[in-house]
């Protein structure tokens, strides 16, 4: 059988060998340096639905918006139009213990995406005219699948919560990617080394904020969900998208799932592999 580390690594570095691409125009939704968008024109004609891209990166500073470009160009080139997403991640400084980098910040990591896609509809139509945003597809890969799947529950955030929405946000649907969708199963797992409980500020506040940041809580949604996961995935490993299924189920909602064969982690988003094309077509789906 193949070393799963070795797989790991070459699905990795195949994602990761595609240069940046640029985007057509970039856009600010805030003042911080982070708080802005990309967007990429569908090569085709329009008007064309929107799809907006969160990147992943386990909430985690070095990690940002170029590195998943070759997929938003990708979806571009299949006559999609695109918005990528920045958002404020963990800082530089490294946690305690010299664990790597912190993942995320609270609240500002859950501000930046909320205010973003509210700012989209009106800023697409400055910045990317050949989108239609009454077909508004979100997307993400990882932790940005988790932000995916998050935006689309704001409606359903306890009362009085400061991103909560009164009615739906207007989506055709989320395509979650290798989500970090459940917490409680991410912690068992040690996702990402400690990530979900870092995001969340620590074991003081796990709890008290789990409730407002945990999709697998924010259930149902009412809003089409499809999540896209290779079954040999140790980055964030199948069981946790399961997890998250088995949520929506108990709470009366279906969520759609993919698994692929054969695939890790970061396929999902590498044009040059087949998986890459599987989640274009759940986009299609809800999109078109």
């Amino acid at each position: 059988m193949p070393d799963p580390a070795a797989r790991d690594a070459a699905e990795e570095a195949s994602a990761l060998s595609h240069p940046p691409v640029d985007p057509d125009s970039t856009a600010a939704y805030g003042d911080h340096p982070d708080q802005v968008v990309d967007f990429y024109a569908p090569r085709g004609d329009g008007p064309a639905p929107l799809v907006v891209v969160l990147h992943g990166g386990a909430w985690r500073a070095p990690y940002d918006r170029r590195h998943i470009t070759p997929f938003v160009d990708f979806l571009a080139r299949r006559g999609f139009a695109v918005a990528n997403v920045e958002y404020r991640r963990g800082g530089e400084i490294p946690a305690p213990r010299g664990e790597g980098p912190v993942a995320g910040r609270w609240p500002e990591t859950f501000d930046d995406v909320a205010a973003a896609l509210d700012a989209l509809p009106a800023l697409a139509r400055t910045h990317l005219p050949q989108a239609d945003p009454r077909r508004t597809v979100v997307t993400g890969h990882s932790a940005g699948g988790h932000l995916a799947l998050w935006a689309a529950a704001r409606h359903v955030l306890p009362t009085g919560g400061r991103w909560r929405l009164d009615a739906p946000p207007p989506l055709r649907g989320v395509v979650a990617l290798a989500p970090i969708a459940h917490f409680e199963r991410a912690v068992e797992l040690d996702v990402c080394a400690g990530a979900v409980r870092q995001l969340l500020g620590g074991d003081a506040a796990f709890e008290s904020r789990a409730g407002y940041a945990d999709p697998a809580v924010l259930l149902p949604t009412g809003i089409a969900t499809a999540v896209v996961q290779g079954r040999e995935d140790t980055v964030v490993p199948p069981a946790v998208a399961e997890a998250y299924v088995d949520a929506a189920a108990k709470a009366g909602e279906m969520v759609g799932l993919t698994l692929l064969d054969g695939v890790g982690h970061f396929p999902l988003i590498d044009p040059a592999a087949d998986a890459c094309a599987v989640v274009a077509e759940e986009i299609a789906q809800l999109a078109w």
